[in-house]
């Protein structure tokens, strides 16, 4: 009798904690994460808006004939901008890209798009991760990102240490809007861990996610 009492009050604690979970998993955001970051210093948001209007501007077809241009502008130089590619080029391996190379600012600037909601190729590799699929540097990470930044850097790692050796005082920065900026994250880390594919360079990474 009492064992059969005990079921319907564990089922109701499990039910409660069951409750307690998806409330908790349905209300966090990316803002519990850095709720205890300091705030960014002016010096250190500088960076930010520039950054922002290289990522949109490499949704243009052509930067000196705009489509969306925002009221400021892109600030960028259609002549600085090095290479570009479309999605036959990266053959759905990773969102297009362009390499601009900022000499206003003296930085290199690698600048991912976004997912294209009409391409299943980015579906792939957002879709392309589980649960502990990906072990990277004593943690975990997401697969197709990792895959993404990897075969990124594999193609074009020739062109960015040939941009390195001339601009040598330059930075070297990585930026990404949606989909193409945790292809920016995983591409910092992956120059981290394989500095001599640059000429084993010292750089700071600087990810814009937007």
């Amino acid at each position: 009798m009492s064992l059969a009492c005990g079921i319907p009050l564990l089922e109701c604690v499990y039910c409660l904690a069951c409750a307690r979970w998806a409330w908790k998993r349905c209300l966090h955001n990316a803002g519990h994460d850095s709720e205890n970051w300091s705030l960014a210093t002016v010096e250190e948001f500088e960076p930010v808006p520039r950054l922002c209007r290289y990522i949109m501007g490499n949704y243009e077809d052509d930067l000196d004939d705009p489509q969306w241009e925002p009221p400021r502008g892109y600030g960028m130089n259609s002549h600085w901008v090095v290479r570009r590619t479309t999605y036959e080029d990266t053959r759905g391996r990773v969102t297009p890209y362009l390499f601009y190379v900022d000499h206003n600012h003296s930085d290199i600037v690698v600048a991912i798009r976004g997912l294209n909601l009409a391409k299943e190729s980015d579906y792939a590799v957002l879709l392309d991760n589980r649960l502990g699929k990906r072990k990277f540097d004593g943690g975990y990470v997401h697969n197709g990102l990792l895959k993404a930044a990897a075969w990124l850097l594999d193609t074009e790692c020739d062109t960015l240490k040939e941009l390195l050796d001339k601009y040598s005082n330059y930075t070297l920065t990585f930026v990404g809007h949606s989909l193409g900026s945790g292809v920016a994250a995983m591409l910092a880390m992956l120059v981290v861990q394989n500095r001599e594919k640059l000429g084993n360079i010292d750089r700071k990474g600087f990810v814009v996610m937007q």
